[in-house]
């Protein structure tokens, strides 16, 4: 793998999206791989190399690449028309399916994207509360509004609960509406609900953030003081939503929100996603349940459209088959194990965080906890893995292992094969590995 070269049509491309494209990207992944097809847990560059693929199109492809029976419901569908600005028999279904699916979920309005499900979520929050303060978490992601922007990765840390804009061109006034808590650290966050409780519209988080598992009561303290003091619980579950279980990672951890957003895996592959949650703050969406100074306007022009709905509604049937968590979960673990055997026979200083559906390693010793732990990182030397490993057919994001249900124990044997030639190439690794 690593002595083939890019081939011409691959270099040309690459040289024409850097003349029309910023940084030569979608603003997604590296400048220097144009994919050209995928088929279950693999993908192919335009040269015709082929990778192992853990990007899976960032978490969507949780059946893998161009599943049949996905591509057989697009394909049934488009000849039929592609979109209508207005209900359409498969949208309706993939909500139902997803109200029977979700602990918290009693309607569903459907969006485009996850960064337009989060930004509706925190609007419908502060609209029911009547409060105009969100708290989130230090290094929570929730999307790419003005709001999901503070202090997702920080460059300067603050003293919690201010926030920090991630971007330039957020306007200095919204720093004040977001308070930003530890994520793990139960007291601290409760201590900040309840001392501001009569400014805040709502809590969010990724109740699995980013790659942090919560630590034991610390979803449960949230649920308790949010509940007791009338405050809507929103868990951003674009990432884990059917991915941890049937009902997401609030089935999966046992503690249900108020509101949850759902995205990727919702619309098979296709750009659709959702908010979800309690009838009585889901009527803000419906003008003639709440009345004028109630309403919540909410329009988009490919929201629930019939082609993502269909690929939807496929991929949670395949979902809901027996067996189909615990095959994901068991080839996941199998590669975590093989993972950590190659870590500890090198003496790498690195560990494995996150669960068997998603989880990458942490080049740091010690316990990872919040956003701050995790900036003890060697992210040099996770780079410089990462590099050995994609020149060697694994393709992964920069942070990040997407299992899907196409990955294979040939697969799994594959990448470690891979990650035990990178971890040769370190400084100090044992050559026993």
């Amino acid at each position: 793998m690593a002595g083939i070269g890019r081939g011409e049509e691959e270099a040309a491309l690459i040289g024409t999206a850097r003349r029309v494209l910023p940084g030569g990207t979608f603003g997604n992944f590296a400048p220097d791989i144009v994919i050209a097809e995928g088929r279950g847990g693999h993908v192919r560059d335009v040269s015709g190399r082929d990778y192992v693929d853990y990007l899976l199109g960032s978490g969507p492809m949780f059946l893998g690449h161009a599943h049949p029976e996905v591509t057989e419901a697009v394909l049934a569908q488009v000849p039929k028309g592609t979109t209508f600005f207005a209900n359409n028999p498969h949208g309706i279904r993939l909500a139902e399916a997803i109200v029977q699916a979700v602990p918290c979920a009693e309607m569903v309005r459907f969006v485009s994207s996850g960064s337009e499900a989060d930004l509706y979520a925190m609007r419908l929050a502060r609209a029911v509360r009547g409060r105009p303060k969100i708290v989130k978490f230090e290094g929570g992601y929730h999307g790419m509004s003005d709001w999901g922007l503070m202090s997702l990765a920080p460059r300067r840390l603050a003293n919690f609960p201010e926030a920090v804009p991630d971007s330039p061109g957020i306007p200095e006034a919204l720093r004040a509406e977001v308070l930003v808590a530890p994520f793990n650290d139960a007291a601290a966050a409760v201590r900040l609900i309840e001392a501001r409780a009569e400014e805040i519209g709502g809590v969010i988080l990724e109740p699995f953030q980013r790659l942090i598992p919560p630590a034991p009561g610390f979803l449960e303290a949230l649920r308790a003081v949010t509940a007791r003091l009338g405050i809507p619980l929103i868990f951003d579950e674009v990432v884990t939503g059917f991915r941890f279980a049937y009902g997401g990672a609030q089935a999966f951890y046992g503690v249900t929100p108020d509101i949850c957003t759902l995205g990727k895996i919702i619309g098979g592959g296709f750009p659709l996603a959702a908010v979800a949650g309690r009838a009585e703050y889901m009527r803000h969406f419906d003008r003639a349940a709440v009345g004028e100074d109630g309403f919540l306007t909410q329009i988009g022009t490919l929201s629930g459209n019939p082609v993502a709905a269909v690929a939807g509604l496929a991929t949670l049937e395949v979902l809901r088959r027996p067996g189909t968590y615990e095959a994901v979960f068991a080839t996941g673990r199998a590669l975590m194990e093989g993972l950590e055997r190659l870590i500890a026979e090198a003496g790498i200083p690195a560990r494995i965080l996150g669960e068997p559906v998603l989880f990458d390693v942490v080049y740091a010793e010690g316990e990872i906890r919040d956003y701050r732990a995790l900036l003890r990182q060697d992210t040099a030397m996770q780079k410089h893995v990462n590099a050995v490993l994609r020149q060697r057919g694994i393709l992964k994001g920069e942070s990040k292992y997407y299992l899907s249900t196409a990955h294979d124990a040939a697969d799994v044997a594959r990448t470690l094969e891979a990650f035990r030639a990178a971890l040769m190439t370190l400084p100090g690794a044992r050559s026993a590995a």
